[in-house]
């Protein structure tokens, strides 16, 4: 969304899915759908969580189609994996679909959603209000999504008040960060300032109690542990890519994800 995306995740990731109980396990059986135990606890690699709701989005658009279930092979090649790293980056959440029969599109896709928490709606903090900050507030994605810009934050006198353009929103001064989003119980906040301003701002965001950061400023945050961070820098991106422009040979892979091969 809104530039390309360099990683950078803080704390552990660990698969928390709900034991199966032995009420279900025929409606398991039946679905092709056997979760881990959650005693056991693996450590997931980020780069799986990643690749999650890009298989999430496949299978919405497969379902919209009238697809209803599909093989491993097949998602892999509409992807751009292999199966054989799909079969292992759903395995880190127990077994899905069933030899010969492949996947039922419609089960995947609602265990995937479970896995990733998008059972529920996400109210989002966004802080700044420029020409990044307003493009974020007006993407259009986040109205088919499970997130809602609930609060938008801006230190600029001649900003604050002004109309963010949804559901009456208007802009609040940055010094209310941490109460408003610990107030709203908001979880996940937008940094879009300049990257003098970045620091401070986490800060304030991390005093209101958020735990995951989705930072656009060419800034490396110090935050604790516990604090989610993913931050978005084309610069840095195309940096990378412009390793591979006189390259005698092109990368073998994938252009949208990294592997864990």
């Amino acid at each position: 969304m809104l530039g390309a995306t360099a990683s950078r995740i803080r704390g552990r990731i660990t698969g928390r899915e709900g034991n199966v109980a032995s009420e279900h396990d025929e409606d398991n059986q039946q679905t092709g759908i056997h979760r881990v135990n959650s005693q056991h606890e693996p450590e997931i690699p980020e780069v799986v969580i990643r690749r999650l709701p890009i298989y999430a989005r496949t299978l919405d658009e497969l379902l919209s189609v009238g697809i209803g279930s599909i093989s491993s092979n097949d998602l892999a090649d509409r992807i751009g994996v292999t199966a054989a790293q799909i079969r292992r980056d759903l395995s880190y959440f127990g077994r899905f679909g069933k030899q010969g029969k492949g996947y039922d599109i419609a089960l995947l896709l609602s265990e995937i959603r479970r896995i990733l928490n998008l059972t529920r709606n996400w109210d989002v903090a966004l802080v700044g209000f420029g020409h990044l900050g307003q493009a974020i507030a007006r993407y259009r994605g986040f109205l088919e999504s499970n997130f809602h810009i609930a609060a938008v934050f801006d230190d600029d006198p001649e900003k604050i008040g002004r109309p963010v353009g949804m559901e009456g929103l208007t802009v609040l001064p940055d010094r209310q960060i941490a109460e408003i989003v610990a107030a709203r119980g908001i979880k996940i906040g937008i940094i879009a300032v300049p990257a003098a301003a970045a620091q401070k701002t986490a800060d304030m965001l991390v005093a209101g109690r958020i735990v995951a950061l989705l930072n656009y400023a060419p800034v490396v945050l110090q935050v604790p542990d516990w604090i989610y961070v993913r931050d978005i820098d084309p610069i840095t991106m195309l940096q990378s890519m412009t390793y591979f422009i006189d390259k005698p040979y092109r990368r073998v892979g994938l252009s949208n994800f990294d592997t864990d091969d």
